[in-house]
C-alpha cells in the first residue's frame, strides 16, 4: 500500500455517504439543542430531530465497507480498528441505535428535562465511546 493519500476520485462513495450523514446527525443534535435551550421547546422539531438521528444511526453498517479507512489513503477518521474489531465497532453501532431509541422515548414524553438527559447519554455513551476507539482524534 502506497503512503500517498488515493485521490479523491478514487474513493469509495461509501465514505461521502458515511461522512455527510454524520454531519446531517450533527445537525439534528444542532436543532435539538436549540430548542432545549428555549423557553418553550417545540417537541414535534425535538422528536423529529431524534427520529433523523436514529434513522441515520441505523446506517452505519452499510456504510463502512472494508478498505475505506484512514490507513488505507483516504481522507476520513475512520480508523483501521472499525474492520480489526468489528464485533466491537457491531456492538459501538448497535449501543448508539439503542441510545437513540431513548431519546426519541424522551422526546415523545414530551419532557425536555428527559431529553436533555439523553442527549447528554448519547453523546457519552454512544458518540464519544465509538469516537473514542474508531475514529482519528480530532483534536
Amino acid at each position: 500500500a502506497s503512503e500517498e493519500a488515493a485521490p479523491v476520485s478514487d474513493a469509495p462513495p461509501e465514505i461521502a455517504e458515511r461522512q455527510d450523514n454524520f454531519e446531517a446527525i450533527g445537525d439534528s443534535f444542532k436543532v435539538i439543542r436549540e430548542q432545549l435551550e428555549t423557553d418553550a421547546p417545540d417537541m414535534a422539531a425535538i422528536q423529529t430531530a431524534a427520529g433523523d438521528i436514529n434513522t441515520r444511526l441505523q446506517r452505519l453498517p452499510d456504510l463502512f465497507p472494508e478498505g475505506t479507512s484512514m490507513e488505507a489513503g483516504f481522507d476520513t477518521e475512520a480508523l483501521a480498528t472499525i474492520w480489526e474489531d468489528p464485533d466491537g465497532f457491531s456492538e459501538a453501532t448497535q449501543n448508539a441505535i439503542a441510545l437513540s431509541e431513548e431519546m426519541m422515548a424522551a422526546a415523545a414524553s414530551g419532557d425536555p428535562a428527559a431529553v436533555g438527559a439523553q442527549v447528554g447519554n448519547i453523546g457519552l455513551n454512544g458518540c464519544k465511546a465509538c469516537h473514542d476507539k474508531f475514529r482519528v482524534d480530532d483534536d
